[in-house]
């Protein structure tokens, strides 16, 4: 178990000390801990919110997963509200930020939507896997561009598939919500550097489809993983191997310009 996590739950408990102010819901060294913090939103108005917290093992190093509930916010409001808690987390320096971020969040004002991001968040797509293939234009800072993908994967709760080569192509498999906002996440945090080594966002990402996940297409994507591929068949035959052939044929127009 991470003991920067031991260390925070220790801190929080000193700051939300009313009762059922903070409290510590489950605690493995599998698992990590996972804390409720009582706290409220939207500025002025004060909303109460209660919020999650699962701090893996390997926190912070991997931001929390966080989940959103309240009495007086509706479904699609709590929703937003973790999206932007997500982002938030993902933006953050790998160090203890739960404090930080229930501050942050004490700020947010609370709008009819709540949205998580630029775009809508259709209710009826939560739960329902999509798939969805990204191309990236360049990596030059490899280890930190895989690791932040990564991170954002496992925050989102997304499977993926790094595939480097001529084209750099991202496959994801989650909830429509989650992979809109791994893309957001791609244009508004400095993920590389440019020529000049100076750090930089991600502008010129393109979505190249993002379809809801068949059911003929196999038991789905696993994990995280990154792989190289040399030549045209080898890609090719990386689809297959994922079951997405009919899928690669629809983005094979866009990545043979």
């Amino acid at each position: 178990m991470s003991e920067a996590a031991v260390e925070e739950l220790s801190v929080l408990s000193s700051i939300y000390c009313g009762e059922g102010e903070c409290q510590l819901v489950q605690q493995s060294a599998q698992d990590g801990l996972v804390v409720q913090i009582k706290s409220t939103v939207g500025g002025e108005r004060r909303l109460d919110v209660s919020l999650l917290f699962h701090l893996h093992p390997d926190y912070p190093s991997r931001p929390p997963d966080i989940s959103v509930s309240s009495t007086r916010l509706s479904r699609t409001q709590c929703h937003g509200l973790r999206q932007k808690l997500l982002h938030q987390a993902a933006a953050l320096p790998s160090e203890p930020m739960v404090h930080q971020l229930v501050e942050w969040l004490q700020s947010v004002e609370v709008t009819e939507e709540c949205r998580g991001g630029e775009q809508e968040v259709n209710v009826t797509d939560q739960g329902e896997t999509w798939t969805a293939v990204l191309s990236l234009d360049h990596i030059r800072s490899r280890n930190r561009y895989i690791g932040l993908l990564e991170r954002w994967s496992q925050q989102l709760q997304l499977t993926g598939r790094v595939l480097l080569g001529r084209s750099i192509l991202v496959i994801l498999q989650g909830e429509r919500a989650n992979i809109k906002e791994f893309c957001r996440l791609l244009k508004t945090v400095k993920v590389d550097v440019d020529s000049s080594g100076k750090k930089c966002k991600e502008r010129m990402m393109k979505v190249l489809i993002e379809t809801p996940a068949s059911s003929s297409s196999g038991p789905g994507l696993q994990g995280f993983v990154v792989r190289s591929y040399q030549s045209a068949p080898e890609l090719t035959a990386a689809f297959q191997e994922l079951h997405l052939t009919e899928l690669y044929q629809q983005i094979l127009p866009s990545i043979s310009d």
